[in-house]
């Protein structure tokens, strides 16, 4: 009796697919809608102002950049002879800028390092959550904040400063007039663009390799020498990519700057003096008395700031990228 050997079977070959599931495709489907919406949005807005400004681009040419004076006149005849020039703006928005970039990056630094590192869990959580409520306060409470409680002190500051450091060009005054400067203005902005710079860095700390740190503290630093050899060149670049963004929010703000800076189209170096302004400011100065060709010449300085804030932007983000890593 012989025993017959087992038949071998072979399976059917199964067919590998990638195709998601339905749910993952509607869902990817929303995610990229949303995605591209954002994309849309900042489209439609640089084409509106673009259409709007085109004529005043068409007159001015390169001068609407250049140049330092913007005038309206018109005749007893009603006709109107305007000349646009943003050039005193766009360095009064610089200028304020850097003022606030002064204070608000030592002081950000300052401040994720101890979150980093320092700070108990407890009062790190604390303060995480406060710093991040403080990127969502309207602009025009910082205006008041700024108006009513940090001018009276800056004045006093700006007086100090002057008497000290008055033979320097930048910290001269012509008239004893401090109020409503530059000065001012770049505090509150430091003010406001510091849960920005804070929480990039906080991050790029974090990030920061363990086998380097723990090699610092294998070779005897302290923590400070720890952080001074390894966290401070590992996230340089963060820093900078985080400062540049708080710069770009700086670079658009309105309401505050409004506040408490006396607007002046004049381009002012001598920051504790009383007259200065930036883009956003001189629109918002203007808009409401401005007659049709100014309108168009508003919008035109709108498109200007929009594109010089989105290249801002768009460079703070690849410094971020490039710089931050995973750490082990």
């Amino acid at each position: 009796m012989s025993i017959d050997a087992p038949v071998k079977v072979i399976p059917e070959a199964r067919e590998i697919t990638t195709k998601p599931r339905v749910s993952d495709q509607i869902f990817r489907g929303i995610v990229t809608t949303f995605s591209f919406s954002a994309l849309l949005i900042l489209s439609l807005i640089a084409i509106f102002l673009l259409i709007k400004g085109f004529t005043t681009f068409k007159e001015q040419g390169i001068g609407f950049i250049t140049n330092f004076e913007w005038t309206v006149v018109i005749d007893e005849n009603g006709v109107e002879t305007a000349n646009f020039g943003l050039q005193a703006m766009l360095l009064g928005t610089l200028v304020i800028s850097l003022i606030a970039l002064v204070f608000a990056v030592p002081l950000s630094v300052l401040t994720a390092l101890f979150l980093t590192f320092y700070a108990p869990e407890r009062i790190k959580r604390i303060l995480v959550t406060i710093i991040d409520l403080m990127a969502a306060f309207p602009s025009i409470l910082y205006g008041l904040w700024g108006f009513f409680v940090l001018m009276p002190m800056a004045e006093y500051w700006a007086k100090l400063i002057h008497k000290w450091l008055g033979w320097i060009y930048i910290f001269d005054v012509p008239d004893p007039i401090y109020t409503r400067s530059p000065f001012i203005a770049g505090l509150v902005l430091s003010i406001m663009i510091i849960p920005i710079i804070t929480s990039v860095s906080r991050e790029v700390f974090s990030q920061t390799p363990l086998d380097r740190i723990q090699a610092a503290y294998a070779l005897g630093a302290t923590k400070w020498g720890m952080i001074r050899a390894v966290v401070l060149p590992f996230g340089a670049g963060g820093v900078v990519g985080g400062s540049m963004l708080g710069l770009g929010r700086a670079f658009g703000e309105t309401v505050a700057v409004f506040s408490v800076l006396n607007i002046v189209f004049r381009t002012n170096f001598q920051i504790l003096f009383t007259q200065g302004g930036n883009v956003a400011s001189m629109i918002i100065q203007k808009w409401g008395e401005a007659a049709p060709s100014e309108v168009g010449a508003l919008m035109a300085a709108g498109l200007v700031l929009f594109i010089l804030t989105l290249l801002v932007n768009f460079l703070a983000n690849y410094v971020v990228t490039k710089t931050v890593k995973s750490g082990r």
